[in-house]
């Protein structure tokens, strides 16, 4: 009806132009059907699909398109006209009829092939985790999603995931996996990356216990570092990784015969330092050396003044973090320790070890943390809770879920440690097991800080039924006025200062409070109770 209705229209026309003479009229039977009948067709490269036709023909009033795609009507297009149709990804046969004003007909079938653009600047990202993970994340444009493949499994099925999202995958086994990552687009096509990558059981490295004010650190996330030119020189013999261990920066040296450091620009002045730290790991080194080279005051290397000293450790433990706190008084050969360029790092078997390094820093010990005091009561005197030095009763738990502080267990000198970090109170529960202090006439705990101003001490018993809240709980808290900082404070306090506890025989709950609040760190050792 459409056409008709267009056709009868362009007649009247006719006849009006051409009223004037009767030998004028047109003759349009004569009118011969259109030719050279076809399409242009672009798409645009966005993976949209939308295929635009520009129709082209002899003699035509009008187009109709049959788009091929099962779409049941044809578009209408005048001539000079387009139309934009979207398709999914394959190969159609659409259909351009061109029409005269006559109603003649001339059709061609014209093959349409949508073929979707592969996805384009694909940066996959592939981190190493701790305890044998790894974290997979992708972005690139005209994607529409991700998948990544571990390779740790026969007939793997792929984990999608979307851009902005971080896949974690743990191993079972430490070993190198190729692990393939692919963005997918709209169709069939698709970008591919596999990288290979090599999984241990490495955790991040322990966190230094040395105030700031005591170190010159070169690496580590725990100061604020001096300027390094850098951490591998040209004359090296190893691979150099910057990696990212569960939030922790650390340098992964590979094939490593020897690296050097250079500090040459700005020389670290040790002068008053006591000792060089770094923590390692690896699980092939059978040898590892540390060389600290110094300068001179002309700052140049080989110009007359330079001093250097290398110290050896044998055999390192592997699979896990060697903490090295080595003397500078060690380093005889050193001299002079004031314009300190370079740190010299040797591997072996030679060009065949892989060691990750962190936290590299010189230090000395005035007014840092060492292991608290040994106790020096009898055994047979003392209730012990927590100290290497005596048999500790059962603790349920020394962070209870209400607590607002971090707890982190360390060492000190091989001396097991509470550190609780971002201090505002921690509870310490024996609910399990209530300590009978009744015959017990001081409480003991040995406490460090850096930065507290405040310290209290509260110790709650939770009467003979043993229930917090029970109605016959008795609890008092002694307060330490600004304790000594950055020595370890001995606390022997007399239970009877605890005036409100006026019970002693169920003690379930022990409250440490420090100041200020949240932003305080406390280390804890030798807590126990004595006579």
């Amino acid at each position: 009806m459409k056409n008709i209705k267009y056709i009868a229209s362009l007649i009247a026309a006719v006849l009006v132009v051409s009223c004037s003479s009767e030998s004028d009229l047109m003759d349009l039977g004569a009118v011969g059907a259109p030719a050279n009948i076809s399409a242009l067709t672009t798409i645009t490269q966005d993976n949209t699909g939308n295929v635009t036709f520009i129709p082209r023909g002899e003699g035509v009033t009008q187009y109709e398109i049959y788009f091929g795609d099962g779409t049941a009507t044809p578009a209408y297009v005048r001539p000079g006209e387009t139309v934009t149709h979207k398709y999914k990804e394959g190969k159609f046969q659409s259909k351009i009829v061109g029409i005269t004003v006559n109603g003649k007909k001339t059709e061609v079938v014209q093959e349409v092939t949508v073929s979707f653009l592969a996805p384009r600047n694909f940066e996959p990202t592939i981190t190493i985790g701790s305890n044998l993970s790894i974290n997979v994340s992708a972005k690139a444009e005209l994607e529409t999603f991700f998948q990544v493949y571990y390779g740790d499994v026969v007939n793997e099925v792929p984990v999608d995931f979307m851009e902005g999202e971080v896949k974690t995958h743990t191993y079972k086994a430490a070993g190198t996996y190729q692990v393939r990552v692919v963005a997918l687009s709209g169709g069939a096509a698709k970008t591919e990356k596999t990288e290979s990558v090599t999984v241990t059981n490495l955790v991040e490295a322990p966190v230094p216990t040395i105030p700031a004010a005591n170190v010159i650190s070169m690496f580590s996330d725990s100061y604020t570092n001096v300027n390094v030119d850098t951490w591998r020189t040209s004359w090296s013999q190893a691979n150099l990784e910057e990696i990212d261990i569960s939030g922790n920066k650390a340098k992964k040296y590979s094939s490593l015969n020897f690296v050097g450091v250079e500090a040459t620009t700005n020389p670290i002045n040790a002068s008053a330092m006591t000792f060089f730290h770094t923590d390692i790991w690896s699980s092939d080194c059978t040898e590892f050396k540390v060389k600290l080279v110094d300068f001179g005051a002309n700052g140049v290397f080989g110009g007359g003044d330079d001093k250097e000293h290398e110290i050896t450790i044998s055999n390192p433990d592997k699979e896990k973090w060697v903490s090295l706190d080595l003397p500078l008084s060690s380093f005889t050969g050193l001299t002079t320790r004031s314009h300190i360029a370079q740190i010299i790092f040797v591997g072996a078997p030679s060009g065949a070890a892989t060691v990750y390094v962190d936290n590299v820093f010189f230090y000395n010990l005035a007014g840092s943390i060492t292991a608290a005091p040994a106790p020096t009561v009898a055994a047979s005197k003392v209730i012990s809770m927590f100290s290497d030095s005596y048999t500790n009763v059962t603790v349920d738990t020394w962070r209870t879920s209400w607590s607002q502080a971090n707890l982190e267990d360390v060492v000190i000198s091989g001396n097991n440690t509470k550190k609780y970090t971002a201090l505002n109170f921690v509870g310490i529960e024996t609910i399990a097991n209530p300590i009978n202090a009744s015959a017990m006439t001081h409480f003991h705990t040995d406490v460090w800080s850096s930065d507290f101003t405040e310290f209290r001490v509260k110790l709650v018993d939770l009467g003979a039924n043993g229930v917090f809240g029970g109605g016959d709980d008795v609890e008092h808290e002694v307060v330490i006025p600004s304790p000594a900082k950055g020595v370890w404070v001995s606390l022997d306090i007399p239970l009877s200062s605890f005036t409100g506890l006026t019970t002693k025989s169920h003690i379930g709950q022990l409250i440490y409070v420090g100041a200020p609040a949240g932003s305080n760190t406390v280390y804890v050792d030798n807590v126990y109770f004595h006579n």
